[in-house]
């Protein structure tokens, strides 16, 4: 079967370090093009500066996978879908619920395919968790979600800009496993935001959760984005059953009771294309809003502190 001719719309670290290197070795797409407005390419594909000027020119290319900032992405991806396109989108989708209700409309209208990712949910660890708590019940959720932002987006000041998230990017990761996972809804109960004095986002986020079950787990999470000790993107939960379950590095490894049960090499960016390949057969889309939602919350409730200017 012939591969299918996909473009990469934003070409910043996430395209680089991930999405380029699994096209290239994918058994479904070869890189067609690639939109940068900084002239990025790769492989010797043609580059163009805006999705216009490609779909002017490579009308035959047919997907676009659209990987630029939230802040942008809405109007790259409503395009994309007027132009004809199907379209897989970065986590996070979008910056606002309305925009990615838009979204979905006029994929529907349009009778395109959306895939919105969300590459943490594509590990065996997670599926496994996800199969134990639904046998076991939940007594309690803590999520410890730690990472350098001067490592993951050096210099990159749009992060720090209104519809940036701040350290809510990588946090919600965390929140796409745990939505998936829980075995019943879950809901923001209170938060607290602590913003750098000279910054428009969080750098730490401590949230409360709370459900409408009878036992009401007790349930929270905490984000972190100068930790330069190395990364901490850990899920701890105990069940009703005694046991203790814990997702360790991003979802790739579980352990119960400190037994490693599941531990696999990331490969969570494979799963998405082999999953928006399987899409394209079915000529379904998928998108999952609850982890944007629920991190919306951690938003809308928050408590505001200040903290120390930060600086590159």
């Amino acid at each position: 079967m012939a591969k299918r001719k996909i473009a990469v719309i934003g070409v910043g670290k996430i395209a680089q370090d991930q999405h380029l290197p699994v096209i290239d070795k994918s058994e479904h797409f070869e890189l067609a093009a690639t939109v940068s407005t900084r002239g990025i390419g790769h492989n010797g594909v043609p580059v163009f500066k805006t999705p216009g000027e490609l779909y002017a020119a490579m009308p035959e290319v047919d997907l676009v996978s659209v990987c630029t900032p939230p802040g942008i992405r809405h109007q790259y991806v409503r395009e994309a879908l007027e132009a004809g396109k199907d379209v897989m989108m970065e986590k996070p989708p979008t910056t606002t619920i309305c925009e990615l209700d838009d979204l979905v409309a006029q994929a529907k209208r349009l009778d395109r395919v959306l895939f919105q990712t969300w590459h943490s949910q594509y590990n065996a660890a997670v599926d496994r968790t996800r199969e134990l708590l639904a046998e076991q019940g939940v007594a309690s959720v803590r999520i410890d979600w730690r990472e350098s932002v001067r490592k993951w987006h050096p210099g990159q000041d749009w992060v720090w800009e209104p519809g940036g998230f701040g350290v809510c990017d990588p946090g919600i990761n965390a929140l796409s496993i745990f939505t998936k996972v829980m075995p019943f809804p879950v809901f923001v109960q209170s938060s607290r935001l602590t913003f750098p004095k000279n910054r428009q986002t969080p750098v730490d986020v401590e949230i409360a959760f709370k459900s409408g079950e009878p036992h009401q787990p007790q349930m929270s999470a905490g984000f972190n984005w100068l930790e330069e000790s190395g990364e901490i993107w850990t899920i701890r939960f105990e069940t009703q059953s005694g046991d203790v379950l814990k997702l360790e590095k991003g979802g790739t490894v579980l352990r119960v009771d400190d037994a490693v049960v599941v531990q696999n090499p990331s490969e969570e960016y494979e799963g998405i294309y082999e999953r928006f390949a399987a899409l394209l057969e079915r000529h379904e889309s998928d998108v999952d809003a609850a982890p944007l939602r629920l991190m919306a919350d951690v938003f809308l409730l928050g408590a505001r502190e200040n903290g120390p200017a930060f600086e590159w």
